[in-house]
């Protein structure tokens, strides 16, 4: 039986959750908050429409290695969140949620990612050895990236400081 991880990251943006939304309902825009160490392009031609049942090609690269990605978004809730899982990729599995809140002065948006790696032993140590660094490696960036594009508040209250779990749960039997 293979292991269900689980990278769990809010971040406090100063804009509304609207503005925040869109944006990130904007598939083009995940290009502008990817690493460029992943060479990651979007293949699919644009404009693509956000709903349930889209669906997403990526071509990426990863330690010289070029692989191609393909997600399907399930759930689109406008405003709200959507979530999108991986079709065929690196991973055994890879469910992605994206929530916007809003909060005083701006959105608390949250990504959610339970991922499951292939090959069995082998898989559980890639994670420890190179998986989880390069998954923080890519949200640190993603956050970095965020606030570039959209500011940051100056003083955030307590309760909406960033909470970053990076893989550290093993979580087992997730469905959402």
């Amino acid at each position: 039986m293979s292991k269900v991880y689980r990278l769990e990251q809010s971040q406090f943006i100063p804009k509304a959750r609207g503005e925040v939304f869109s944006f990130f309902a904007d598939a083009s825009n995940l290009e502008r908050i990817t690493p460029a160490f992943l060479n990651f392009h979007i293949l699919t031609p644009r404009p693509i429409p956000m709903k349930p049942g889209t669906l997403i090609d990526y071509q990426l690269r990863l330690c010289g290695v070029p692989f191609r990605w393909k997600t399907r978004i399930e759930i689109f809730e406008p405003g709200s969140y959507f979530t999108d899982i991986q079709l065929s990729g690196p991973y055994r599995r890879w469910y992605h949620r994206h929530e916007f809140v809003e909060v005083s002065g701006g959105t608390e948006m949250k990504d959610i990612v339970d991922y499951e790696l292939p090959l069995g032993p082998l898989g559980v140590a890639a994670r420890w050895l190179f998986v989880r660094r390069a998954l923080d490696r890519i949200f640190d960036y993603r956050r970095a990236a965020i606030t570039e594009i959209f500011g940051q508040h100056s003083k955030q209250p307590e309760q909406e400081q960033v909470e970053r779990r990076g893989g550290c749960e093993q979580l087992a039997g997730i469905r959402r």
